[in-house]
């Protein structure tokens, strides 16, 4: 079983950036794949930002019109996720997750392709 764990949460303000990093352990990241999904209060997970074993794809969410970044270091078996230009609107509860097949519509990957998932970390953009 996956073991996931999220780090580099936290307060920033709008226009700011945030590295999120992703230790996987139980898990090979140059197998199947990785990705992050935020999951804003009340509302339900949309598409998982997602990569794929030794970052020959990457696959984002049409939706997402920010501009993030994820990346892999398989040496590490950490995934990251690089987001710039926050706003407010991106606060949310950020979650780690993994899977050995993706299920992507063309618009974006599904989260219940993924059976892994960390136990988040909180980023709150303020204005």
């Amino acid at each position: 079983q996956a073991r996931l764990v999220e780090s580099g949460g936290g307060s920033v303000q709008a226009g700011g950036s945030l590295r999120l990093s992703c230790a996987a352990s139980g898990y090979g990241t140059s197998n199947g794949y990785m990705g992050w999904v935020p999951q804003a209060p009340r509302k339900d997970r949309e598409g998982v930002e997602t990569i794929s074993s030794r970052g020959t794809y990457t696959y984002y969410t049409d939706s997402v019109k920010d501009p993030v970044t994820i990346s892999l270091d398989n040496a590490k078996n950490t995934v990251y996720l690089q987001m710039d230009s926050l706003k407010p609107k991106d606060t949310a509860m950020y979650y780690c997750a993994a899977t050995d097949v993706i299920l992507y519509d063309g618009a974006r990957c599904h989260t219940n392709a993924y059976y892994s998932w960390g136990q988040g970390t909180p980023v709150t953009v303020s204005s």
